[in-house]
């Protein structure tokens, strides 16, 4: 069995069918009215297959990249009909996102040699950032970690009062301090913590709204900076939390938080609630970064690894 394969089971596969399916009718209702009639892939079905991937939240830099393979494949494939478009697009749109689903360490296991393991998670408020570390804390402890979180997102009571929580709903320490505390002091003590208590994993929020990117940047750095005195290589990740049903404002948060700071993997919520998530193809294909995880639904298991088959075979073929 592929890795893949043991990460995506039926369970998983249901819950992102089900998690897509208001994207699923946009997306392919667009697509399915740029292709009708038509008997041949001629300029005009690639000018209403551009003008659907556009409306559907795909970006304008992905669309063209997507139009661009599916014209030279069918230069190539001068046999290339309608009826094949559909197949043709799902194949691109895969091959498309290829640099962005590729990496092997997407289950909730930690590399070798990396304990505790040091994730500090990053967005803007609003996105489903507390809810989501929550939900990693859950998947976490399910693979048999143990899990420590870190409230450094101090500038917002009920930021430490919701991950306080969560905590306690997953069963797992909380390290936090008062309200207006120094987040950095907050995330090493978190680390030292977990340190000492020979966790496997520790968690850090951070604050979703500053006032401006330079004060941004600081506020990252220095928490980098304090975790890095206790293990010299971490933070080992950092997750930016991303809001599908916000379209392409996401992108714009995405540019914003990847200047910022550096970024190793993305988290897209949200995504059952919204026609919009067409933006996960923009996001996967525009930043160097890979998507690791989706949020598709309120349940504390609606976390699910992002692989890009099965989430492009989801968008096309999902049942009514």
């Amino acid at each position: 069995m592929s890795f893949f394969g043991k990460l995506f089971g039926k369970k998983e596969k249901e819950s992102l069918d089900q998690g897509l399916q208001k994207t699923k009718e946009g997306f392919l209702s667009k697509i399915t009215k740029a292709i009708a009639g038509k008997s041949s892939v001629d300029e005009e079905v690639l000018d209403d297959l551009e003008e659907a991937l556009v409306t559907a939240d795909v970006g304008i830099d992905t669309t063209l990249a997507i139009i661009d393979r599916i014209e030279k494949r069918v230069a190539k494939d001068k046999y290339v009909g309608t009826s094949e478009l559909n197949k043709l697009l799902q194949e691109e749109i895969e091959e498309i996102l290829v640099d962005a689903s590729d990496d092997k360490h997407k289950s909730f296991d930690i590399p070798e040699g990396k304990k505790p393991y040091v994730i500090l998670v990053v967005g803007v408020n609003g996105v489903g950032k507390t809810t989501t570390i929550g939900k990693l804390a859950y998947n976490y402890k399910q693979a048999g970690k143990s899990v420590m979180l870190g409230a450094a997102d101090t500038f917002r009571a009920a930021a430490v009062d919701q991950l306080t929580i969560w905590s306690e709903r997953v069963g797992v320490p909380i390290v936090k301090q008062a309200m207006g505390s120094d987040p950095s002091a907050v995330a090493f003590d978190a680390v030292q913590s977990a340190v000492s208590k020979n966790a496997d994993v520790v968690i850090i929020d951070t604050a979703g709204r500053l006032h401006n990117k330079a004060h941004l940047m600081d506020e990252l750095g220095k928490i980098r900076r304090v975790i890095s005195k206790v293990i010299p290589d971490a933070p080992h990740e950092v997750l930016l939390i991303l809001d599908g049903s916000t379209g392409q404002n996401a992108l714009e948060q995405a540019k914003h938080f990847t200047a910022a700071t550096d970024v190793t993997a993305m988290i897209i919520t949200k995504l059952d609630g919204t026609a919009k998530g067409g933006v996960v193809l923009a996001i996967a294909h525009q930043f160097n970064i890979p998507v690791k995880y989706i949020g598709v639904g309120e349940k504390i298991t609606d976390l699910i690894v992002f692989d890009k088959h099965e989430f492009v075979d989801s968008l096309f073929n999902l049942t009514q």
